[in-house]
Parts: structure tokens; sequence; C-alpha cells
């Protein structure tokens, strides 16, 4: 019985074997998955330990070295149904085997293995003429992975760098461009890699559209469209499109500064005409402009975002709707046509003036009064006299002489800072008011005097930070000069006369000062706000002179009518005119500010109110004229 079990457990052994090693021939050593294309592990072998290998049959005996006796052979034979387990006792037996004598073979049921259809491109006759045979190696069906390509890509707008390089000082070849902004403009296409700002290779970029458009609507700002030429380029030579991307750079930075006031220096116009021009740098404007999401807009932004800047610009559209194309009276050059003169050219002043004919061509008073009346509108010196000024406005037409005075006052919103002050105070000098501004609404105004033309009010910005109660009066420079040194000269007690203190010094100057009191010169209050003019805003004991329409009395400050309640708007609440007021005749006290008050004195004389009705002031000055003049000649 222990034999028989031994062969049974040959057999099922050698099929084992037998189906391993049917694998393995058809895989080969390496062999391949044809799914996943990957090497299949090894199979492992079946091997027995010596006390529990069975016994070889003779025909196998005898072709080994050293044959075992009592091997148990048989057939393998499939059958469709699985038989008993072999370990069973039901398990048909053969008679057991004598030693020494062979035994029968011994027949077992093993069920069908279904095995996958074989390919048969494994098993397929090689054929000579196709080629085709069985495969060596089965292609991998997952394709390998592509290699990624190496790119190399430029930085955008580099093919640009060496013409800009090149052509860029030619293109900053600009007059009224200045040599530090040349110099701005080249440092920041240098630290850009010398590529363009405002161009790609089919011409201007979107941002280059932007601001190239803004610059053809200058004169809407009454710039002048004629300073900022736009470059000529073609498409096809990068030279000249670089240097058109230069140009338009410079020309930004022009307008950008021109929109802040830099077409003319005003301090060269008069010493008193002082404001704190905000010029912004090459870099600042290249900067904000190319950071912008609409360099258009924000190249607009640099003109005056004030109201009355744009109600002026508003109105000089207008005005330029309904232009006079009327063809004015020539009037010839010549002298100067004065009261009583003759001249051929009268009848034609008349003409022009809108008199009527005379007998005889003498420059009466008739017409002197008309061209006084007309020089005056004109902002010319009333002077009756036909110069070459004078004339010159005469032979401009009525709206072209507006369209100017618009554009010369706005020229003069330019001098002021871009930021006003959310609480201010306004002090127009031509009109003789003074206005307080919080939140944008005028809380109190009230009229002013102001200087004499010989000692004019100074136009500039500055802060107020404190109020003198009981002031005392430091007679200026240039009064002490034209008045108390020849009254002293002439008489030793000049001043003690007056009421004022002189004080000698070692070095021999002397300082007149006038006691606080009731007939003391700034009244019972100043406010103060220290600047290189020594001028500033204070009351008055001459109050009836705020009763005239034209109130130009003073040396140069600033006389407030009511000045209590202009105190009681800038020091606030806690000090009341009634509390000021108490103040009175018990000596000179200051009061800070709660916070400092940004003031303006302004020199508007064309104001255009909320309901679009432009009005017009005195020239006080001149200063008028004179802006108006220097923009023309740099026409």
């Amino acid at each position: 019985m222990r034999r028989r079990q031994w062969a049974n457990l040959a057999c099922v052994s050698a099929f084992a074997l037998a189906l391993g090693s049917a694998a393995a021939s058809a895989q080969g050593a390496g062999a391949i998955d044809p799914t996943l294309g990957i090497p299949l592990p090894e199979q492992p072998s079946l091997i027995l330990l010596d006390d529990e290998k069975p016994a070889l049959p003779r025909a196998q005996a005898s072709a080994e070295a050293a044959p075992e006796p009592g091997m148990v052979t048989g057939a393998v034979k499939p059958s469709a149904q699985p038989q008993a387990s072999l370990a069973t006792p039901e398990l048909p037996m053969t008679p057991a085997a004598t030693p020494g004598v062979a035994d029968e073979p011994i027949t077992l049921d093993i069920p069908e293995i279904e095995l996958p259809p074989a390919d048969p491109a494994l098993i397929a006759p090689f054929n000579s003429r196709s080629g085709a045979g069985p495969l060596r190696s089965a292609e991998p069906l997952v394709p390998p992975p592509d290699l990624p390509k190496v790119v190399i890509d430029l930085p955008a707008g580099s093919e640009f760098a060496a013409d800009i390089a090149a052509r860029a000082p030619d293109a900053l070849a600009l007059p009224r461009l200045g040599e530090r902004e040349r110099t701005d403009i080249l440092a920041a296409y240098e630290a850009n890699g010398h590529k363009p700002l405002w161009i790609d290779a089919k011409g201007w970029s979107e941002a280059g559209l932007r601001l190239t458009a803004q610059l053809s609507r200058a004169g809407e700002d009454g710039l002048r469209p004629t300073d900022y030429p736009l470059p000529p380029f073609e498409i096809s030579d990068k030279g000249s499109l670089a240097e058109a991307d230069v140009r338009l750079s410079a020309l930004a930075v022009l307008y950008a500064r021109d929109a802040r006031g830099a077409r003319i220096d005003p301090r060269r116009l008069s010493k008193l005409l002082t404001p704190t021009l905000s010029l912004p740098s090459a870099t600042e404007v290249l900067s904000e402009l190319t950071g912008a999401t609409d360099a258009g807009a924000v190249l607009a932004a640099y003109n005056p975002p004030h109201e009355g800047y744009r109600r002026l610009r508003a109105n000089l559209a207008r005005l330029r709707e309904h232009l006079d194309d009327t063809p004015l009276v020539r009037i010839p050059s010549g002298p100067a046509l004065k009261l009583g003169m003759r001249d051929e050219r009268v009848p034609l002043v008349r003409a022009r003036l809108g008199l009527g004919p005379t007998q005889e061509p003498v420059f009466d008073r008739s017409t002197a009064t008309a061209l006084a009346t007309f020089q005056k509108r004109a902002g010319l010196p009333a002077n009756g006299i036909l110069g070459a000024q004078t004339l010159a406005a005469l032979g401009t037409p009525a709206t072209a002489r507006g369209e100017q005075d618009i554009i010369a006052q706005m020229e003069r919103w330019r001098w002021l800072p871009a930021d006003l002050g959310q609480d201010h105070i306004m002090v127009n000098v031509p009109e003789y008011r003074v206005r307080v501004i919080r939140q944008g609404q005028i809380v109190h105004e009230t009229r002013a005097i102001v200087g004499k033309p010989e000692t004019a009010t100074p136009i500039f910005s500055h802060r107020m930070d404190h109020v003198i109660v009981n002031p005392s009066w430091y007679v200026p420079p240039s009064i002490l000069r034209k008045e108390f040194i020849p009254g002293l000269a002439a008489d030793p007690d000049y001043a003690t006369k007056r009421g004022y203190v002189v004080t000698r010094g070692r070095n021999g100057s002397i300082s007149v000062r006038q006691p606080p009191g009731e007939r003391n010169a700034l009244g019972w209050i100043k406010f103060m706000f220290p600047n290189d003019h020594a001028v500033y805003l204070h009351d008055t004991p001459n109050r009836r002179l705020f009763a005239n329409e034209k109130r130009a009395f003073s040396h140069g400050c600033v006389r407030v009518d009511n000045p209590f309640l202009l105190a009681d708007q800038v020091l606030g609440p806690e000090w009341t005119q009634e509390r000021l007021k108490r103040l009175i005749g018990s000596g000179e006290r200051r009061i800070n500010l709660p916070q400092p008050l940004s003031i303006h004195l302004v020199y508007n004389t064309h104001v255009v109110g909320a309901d679009g009705q432009l009005t017009t002031y005195d020239d006080l000055y001149g200063f008028h004229r004179l802006v108006r003049q220097a923009l023309e000649q740099r026409g």
C-alpha cells in the first residue's frame, strides 16, 4: 500500500514539473509578459528530499548512474470529470507488486486543464518569402514615453535690444526734454534689458495705442498737440520701430511734466509767483505707465484733478464749438497811437472797436476810451494807448482770445498741489475773497483786502499752524526803508509819536514794532503760516475799507473781514469767537491749530461756476497777461 501511494505522489509531481517545463520552454529564459512588456519571474523548481524520493522505474534506472529500484510507473490520461482524491481508500488499486516484478501501468483520471488559446504568430511556420514566422519576443503594447523636447525661448522684445540701444540718443533729442530726463529714460531701458515698452512685431502694443491716443487729445486740456508729435515708423524696419518706442517714452514724460506745470517757470515771470510745482521724474512716469492697465488714463491723470480745472476744461470745449470765423479788420503796424495823434490807421481802429466813422483821422477821446475798455477785457493795461500788444490783441478774434484766456487760467491751476487738502483755505486775490473748504464744501467765506499793485500779494501755497491774539506788528523791511528811516532821519521822535517802539542793534540796525492795541495795524488777531514772503492773514483797525468793491490797499498781507468768525472755523469748537474776544487786551497769546490747515493764495481771474457760467475778474497785477504771453511765445 505504501508503494502505491509513492507512485501516486510521483505521478502528480511529474505532472506539475511537466507544466512548469512547458511554460518555461514557451517563454524562454528571459520570458516577457506580452501585455505589459516586462520580464516574468522564474518558475520555482520542485525539490524532493532523499527520504521522500520515490523509486525510479527500470527503464529510467538504466539511464541513471545509480538507479533506484521500486519506482512506480504509469500512464497519465485526462478525463472529463475529476476522480476521488488520490489519498482516499476508495481509489481502485492494482494488486500488490512483488519484489523484482514489474508492476502494471497505473491509469489516473485527471481533469483537463483549460489553457488560453495559443497566439498564431507563435506557432505559424516560418515563411522565407514574406519573412513571417514565429515571433521571437512579444512587442510591448504600452509605447515608451516621448522624450521632452529642449526649447529655448528668448525674452519678448529682445530682438529690438540692439536697435534700441543704438537709436535711443537720437530718439531723445527733444528741445524741451531736460538732460536729467534723458538720462533717466536711458536708465529705464537699460534696466529693462533694452526691450521695448510700447511696440511689438506688429507695431504699437495695446499700451502704446492708449498712450498715442491720449497725446493726440492734448488740446482738450489746454496743451498744444504739436508739442507731442507721434513718431513715424515702418513695421518692416526694426530700427524705426525701436526709435519710435523710445520717442514715445520721451513724449509721455514730457506730457506728464507739462500737465503738472512745467511749460513755463512762474518764478521767471515774477518774484511774487512762487508756487511749489510737483513735477514728476521720468523714472516715476515710466514706472507708473508701464505698470498700468490703462496707460492712457494714467497719463491723463497728471492734469489737475480739481473741480475748478474741470469746469474750465468743459468751458474750453464749448468755446471751441462756436469759434468765430468772421474776418477782422486788419490794422497795419506802426508807431504807438495816443490821444490827439493823427494817423491813417485811426478809421480802421474805430471800425475794429465798433465805433462810427469820423471826418478826420484823429485818435480822439472816444477812440481812446473804447480802446481802454477793450484792453481791460483783454487783460492788458487799460491806458487807452494803441501799442504793439494791443495791436496784436485787436488782430485776434474774440473767441480765440477767450480760448487763450481759459488756457492761461488752466495753466495756473497746474501750479497748485494735486491734493489741496480735505480741509483747506483758499484766498482768491483778484476776487478779494477768503473761503474755508471742508470735505469739498464751502463752510465759510468772507471779504478780503489784498496788496496794492506796487506791493502785490504773493501767490503760493503753505500750511497755517497757529493764531496769535493781541499781536505785535513788526514793520517789514520794505516799509521801514520807504517810510520810517526817512521819517526818523527828519525827526528822531517820528516813530514814538505814532506809537511805535524802535530798537537799535549793536551793528547799527534798527527794528520798529507796534505794540498790541486798538490801533495796531494787525488788529486783534492774525493767522500765521510762516513763509519767505512774511505775509499772513490778519484783522485790521480800518474796517470801513471792506465796503469798497475793489480792495487792493495792503502792503501784501491779506486783511480779513470778521476775523473771529474765521478763527472759529480754524481753531475748532474749543475756541469759540466769544472765548477769543475775552482775550483781547490781555497780552499776546499764541494758540496752535488742532491740525495744520493747508492755505492756498491763488490768482484766478477766470472762474466757471457750477452753472457753467464764466466770471472774469480784473487782472490786478498783470499776472494773467504774463502767463498768457509766455504760453503764446512758447508756441
